[in-house]
């Protein structure tokens, strides 16, 4: 319990955002009250801490504005691309693969998933640890839950899986920081994906994924491999030519419904590897770039990343600073 405690102390220090006064008050909210009337009922959750907690959480339009606007909808692959394969980042992992390179070795023995892959992950969300976001996580999904109708339902659901995490390890949960989307911690993890994927991966009796690095390492890896990840098996694989873009509907679309490479083949996919099997499951991807673009064929494990985030720029990014490290 102790160490739980510190934990959230920890988090609490992190600098918060200029907050607004509107909040989600109960007594003038009554989409809140509804919420705190079916938590008690379902969950079992205290009526009076559920009043008082709401009465602390903040509406945040800076929130609606984030997400209305990410980066992967307005940037082309060149100017993504300069976000997160920087030298600095690249450094930045290979001191983490230093410092952590135990825990990363035993990840990837027991999860198979590269400790490079792992790092990427890492990096790319949270620079290692050090931007673990500036948003109190009950602040970002309330907001999200009763005043972004567009995903409301789902925003919901990670509202009270949250709200049970806290309750379940005696938490407070006005304290933890995350993103503008609620993901916390050094991997990022949505409130469901914490309850299905994190793990206690030093032994200490808690799944912290907020201030311990050991922990995110293995939570890391056991997403990957629920995700259905394979191992020593490759993320893309280059195409040599191709013909008749026209014929693959899916090929500059952020949409993930994967074609054989038969099927592939015949619509003018000439891959450089020519020892792919036909019934082989891939994605043809076209990246644009300022003038142009480039082409890609994403593999079982290219598809898995973007269980973590469904951009496939962000796919790409991972594995390129994946591949930095490894090298």
């Amino acid at each position: 319990m102790v160490l739980r405690i510190l934990v959230f102390v920890s988090i609490c220090l992190l600098p918060l955002s200029p907050l607004l006064a509107n909040t989600y008050d109960p007594t003038q909210r009554q989409d809140v009250s509804e919420f705190i009337d079916e938590m008690v009922r379902e969950k079992k959750m205290n009526r009076a801490h559920l009043e008082g907690l709401f009465k602390d959480v903040n509406k945040r339009d800076d929130i609606l504005e984030l997400i209305a606007r990410p980066a992967e909808r307005v940037l082309v692959w060149h100017e993504y691309q300069k976000i997160f394969i920087t030298q600095q980042r690249i450094d930045g992992g290979k001191k983490f693969m230093v410092d952590y390179a135990e825990a990363l070795k035993r990840a990837e023995q027991k999860y198979g998933v590269p400790a490079e892959i792992i790092t990427a992950i890492i990096g790319v969300e949270t620079y290692y640890g050090g931007n673990k976001g500036r948003h109190r996580v009950i602040d970002a999904l309330a907001t999200l839950s009763f005043d972004y109708p567009p995903r409301a339902k789902f925003f919901r659901s990670q509202l009270v899986e949250f709200l049970n995490l806290t309750n379940k390890e005696n938490l407070n949960p006005r304290l933890p920081m995350g993103s503008y989307a609620g993901a916390m911690g050094y991997p990022q993890f949505i409130p469901t994906s914490y309850r299905d994927f994190a793990v206690d991966f030093d032994g200490d009796g808690f799944a912290d994924i907020w201030t311990n690095p050991v922990d995110a390492i293995g939570s890391v890896a056991n997403y990957f491999v629920a995700h259905g990840w394979q191992k020593g098996q490759p993320v893309v694989e280059k195409i040599k030519t191709l013909k008749s873009a026209e014929k693959l509907p899916e090929l500059r679309l952020n949409r993930f419904n994967r074609i054989s490479m038969a099927e592939a083949k015949a619509a003018g996919v000439v891959p450089v590897n020519s020892k792919l099997a036909n019934d082989l499951k891939t994605l043809p991807m076209a990246f644009a770039l300022t003038e142009g673009e480039f082409y890609l064929l994403g593999m079982q494990n290219f598809y898995v990343i973007t269980r973590y985030n469904h951009s496939r720029m962000y796919a790409l990014a991972v594995h390129e600073l994946a591949e930095a490290l490894r090298k």
